[in-house]
């Protein structure tokens, strides 16, 4: 994988997020807090959960080391998390500026939280941030379309629809 390709992935990501945002500005505020049955909870520890992978991992990728976790007590409203989600974009995206075809091969070395140590490869780590966003999106999609906010189809096929234009 290159760097074209990463930058590709993480523009479906945050294409993706956004309309899974956007979907969530329109619920209420008992609907956002509300517990679900999720492994995360309902759609605050869902779009959180996303979130917090998200800056964990960068942390892992510029400073060796994950971020601490953020916690949906955190972020009362939907409108708190995406400004925090658009904060972590921009960090994310100045991170993938900097990187070359060379370090998609480089090895991230880091111990899990229990104390698995692991070496993978830089591009797969990056892939897995989004893929893991896929599948948390996919929660938060479920739950807003049962309170009637459904984000639409979102299939990267229909993301290059957008992204060629």
């Amino acid at each position: 994988m290159n760097v074209q390709d990463i930058h590709l992935i993480y523009n479906y990501n945050y294409w993706a997020t956004g309309k899974i945002l956007e979907a969530s500005n329109k619920v209420t505020e008992k609907q956002f807090l509300e517990p679900a049955s999720f492994p995360f909870g309902g759609l605050r520890g869902t779009l959180v959960h996303i979130l917090d992978a998200e800056f964990g991992w960068r942390g892992l990728f510029e400073n060796k080391s994950f971020n601490a976790d953020l916690k949906p007590d955190d972020f009362a409203t939907v409108k708190s998390v995406e400004e925090r989600a658009r904060e972590e974009e921009k960090a994310m995206r100045a991170y993938l500026a900097n990187l070359r075809d060379d370090d998609m091969e480089s090895h991230l070395r880091y111990t899990t939280d229990t104390g698995i140590e692991r070496d993978r490869i830089l591009w797969q780590c990056l892939y897995h941030v989004v893929n893991h966003g896929t599948q948390h999106r996919s929660e938060a999609a479920a739950l807003l379309t049962d309170f009637g906010s459904s984000p639409g189809d979102l299939d990267f096929t229909l993301f290059l629809n957008e992204f060629k234009k």
